[in-house]
């Protein structure tokens, strides 16, 4: 086959063997840099194909926003020319990503340690619900980690339910984190020659990325509760509300507060003992916020946005998508691209010398079977 693109990821070929959210997102992405991806389906195709709606043309968005730059090619692994296939990609791929259940591929030969046996040179990643020990047989979906992680514990209203994330949040990153380690083992091989074994999973990416929470309890001691929109070390940090709706207001250091007041001509605040440092506003939350909340009800939320703002303080206003889409194609951002006639949002990393590409759309179950087929035979 040939490798159409430049990136800085050109040359690099990956086996797909992943499927639904975490694993595509992460060679999408390694797509758009360059990788050549072959998406290697069940002939059921990737589970995300039926998630809908919404769809475009009859096609689940679900699946066509982690999909570009890919070709895909239908393998049945219980029949021997398209298991012979499948072990022949493995063998020539640089890359090779899995989230089958952990030891699921060692039947077919396609584990890392079978791989790994012809092919030394395999950056070989999998990724997985709960690791490969006593949690090694758990369905590995996000909403699962969130209730167990502790996640779903800090959303929502302190007297309300627990809520999960508006987005499968731990899938996509550990997505990011197997490609951050499997460009640090691409970096290895480029050193050593030798290929390794790259291992994610969801609920260790979930306890890493809780960050100043799983942190505040490791080495703090402290279990941290639901705080509805508020920040547990910081205020103001939370929607506040205003004449016409509620304006996300931000004081993250000492100086920011005193700007915050000398616009919200409150100039007396900052110096007050009660709210003079960030511990002591975070202390004294609520006799702030009456204070400030006053004051913001004089106005509309974009009154205060724009005069917030322009003295250096934090603030924004509560958009859909639609308004967050609108407002990066106001700042220049071009956060929509167009691959064949599917629109998609633009890889949010820029290079000065080597470009993401956007050649592929979002490949039909199977498009490229026969091509791949050859190829693999030649």
């Amino acid at each position: 086959m040939v490798q159409q693109s430049a990136g800085p990821l050109a040359g690099l070929l990956v086996a797909d063997f992943s499927r639904i959210l975490a694993g595509p997102y992460a060679t999408m992405l390694l797509a758009d840099l360059g990788a050549q991806v072959i998406k290697v389906e069940s002939p059921g195709g990737d589970d995300t194909r039926t998630w809908m709606p919404p769809t475009r043309d009859g096609v689940s968005t679900y699946y066509l926003g982690i999909n570009r730059n890919k070709r895909s090619v239908a393998l049945d692994l219980k029949k021997s020319d398209d298991l012979a296939a499948a072990q022949e990609l493995a063998h020539r791929a640089d890359v090779m990503i899995e989230n089958f259940r952990p030891g699921g591929l060692a039947r077919f030969g396609l584990d890392y340690d079978s791989v790994a046996a012809s092919n030394n040179k395999i950056v070989y990643a999998s990724i997985s619900g709960f690791g490969t020990g006593a949690g090694r047989d758990f369905p590995g979906y996000d909403l699962m980690v969130q209730a167990i992680s502790g996640l779903m514990s800090l959303t929502g209203d302190p007297d309300g339910s627990p809520y999960r994330a508006g987005i499968s949040v731990f899938d996509v990153m550990a997505g990011l984190h197997a490609n951050i380690g499997i460009l640090a083992a691409l970096r290895h091989r480029g050193e050593t020659g030798r290929g390794q074994h790259v291992e994610v999973n969801l609920l260790s990416s979930a306890l890493s990325g809780l960050v100043n929470h799983s942190s505040g309890y490791v080495a703090g001691g402290t279990v941290p509760f639901r705080m509805g929109n508020a920040h547990p070390s910081l205020f103001p940090y939370e929607p506040l509300p205003t004449a016409d709706g509620e304006l996300i207001v931000i004081a993250g250091n000492d100086g920011q507060f005193r700007k915050l007041c000398q616009v919200l001509d409150l100039p007396e605040l900052p110096d007050d003992p009660r709210f003079g440092r960030n511990q002591d506003r975070t202390a004294n939350r609520e006799e702030l916020r009456p204070l400030l909340v006053q004051r913001l009800a004089q106005r509309t939320k974009d009154e205060w946005f724009r005069d917030l703002l322009a003295a250096g303080v934090p603030c924004a206003p509560i958009n859909t998508i639609d308004g967050g889409v609108a407002l990066a194609e106001e700042l220049g951002l071009d956060p929509v691209v167009a691959v064949g006639d599917v629109p998609g949002v633009r890889n949010p990393i820029t290079f000065s010398e080597t470009p993401a590409r956007y050649e592929l759309p979002p490949p039909g179950l199977d498009e490229h079977g026969e091509e791949i087929r050859a190829w693999l035979k030649s």
